[in-house]
């Protein structure tokens, strides 16, 4: 366990809006569970147990978008942008998006959003470690009362270049809530220069039919909607996609190492206009 993970095990739980049911599995934390994480209940462990069954590659699938969102935070970095807002963020673990930001620019501000009251809970001791870093447990489905909450309007300045994270979280996002929608809404805020990191589970029928299955079967907190490429191109309509555009996980950027995997796109987008 790091400093900040100790810390966090610490710290007093804040007050949150959701009620804990650690007996309900959350996507969040079954992801904490793959990348090898302790920070999960045994509710979790069974439903991600369940979904490693229907796809038994998911623990390196999750390590591949970890090292994914780490390349697309220093690419952002390094093109100038130091303001990032993380939506659906999950729990923190080592080379997390404040680090990695904060490795090219000493100054970088963050926002971790998620609705999951574990992760908010680790809030505290994040806050109290690096001012430049909140957490807000809110629903990213809400865009205005997240772009509107005061810690959101106190670290970022929505007149300078930002960049909003959707890594890993707009498969849980089912078709009649409009997820293209929900990304135009953060989009539309971004000024000219900001960027959108996004990856997504890809569709192939029969993992994406036992996949959904393993979460529904689970009751997982959230559904699964695996989707091809263009459905994801499309999400960022109105962007300039960056090279090497709309990839594979491991495709993306490659430093070496990255596991070989079909299960989900990637692609860094920069608002132009």
């Amino acid at each position: 366990m790091t400093d900040w993970m100790a810390s966090a095990a610490d710290a007093e739980p804040p007050e949150t809006s959701v009620t804990l049911d650690p007996d309900i599995p959350s996507v969040a934390r079954m992801y904490d569970f793959f990348l090898g994480g302790k920070d999960n209940f045994a509710s979790d462990r069974r439903a991600a147990e369940e979904v490693s069954r229907a796809l038994p590659s998911v623990a390196g699938v999750a390590r591949s978008n970890r090292l994914f969102l780490q390349r697309a935070v220093r690419f952002v970095a390094e093109s100038g942008i130091d303001q990032f807002l993380d939506l659906g963020a999950g729990l923190p673990t080592q080379g997390n998006v404040h680090e990695i930001a904060q490795s090219v620019h000493a100054d970088a501000r963050v926002v971790y959003v998620d609705n999951d009251p574990v992760v908010s809970s680790h809030g505290r001791a994040l806050l109290a470690l690096d001012e430049q870093t909140a957490v807000v447990e809110a629903d990213m489905r809400d865009p205005d009362a997240i772009l509107g909450d005061p810690h959101v309007t106190k670290l970022i300045d929505f007149d300078r270049p930002l960049c909003v994270l959707f890594v890993a979280v707009l498969h849980f996002i089912p078709d009649q809530e409009d997820p293209a929608a929900l990304v135009r809404r953060y989009r539309d805020a971004l000024r000219p220069g900001g960027q959108v990191i996004l990856s997504h589970a890809a569709v192939e029928e029969r993992r994406n039919v036992e996949v959904g299955a393993a979460y529904r079967s689970a009751s997982a907190s959230s559904p699964f909607v695996a989707r091809t490429r263009e459905q994801v191109t499309s999400f960022l309509d109105g962007m300039e996609i960056v090279d090497p555009g709309v990839v594979l996980l491991h495709e993306w950027r490659p430093e070496g190492g990255e596991f070989p995997t079909d299960a989900g796109w990637t692609a860094v987008a920069r608002k132009t206009v």
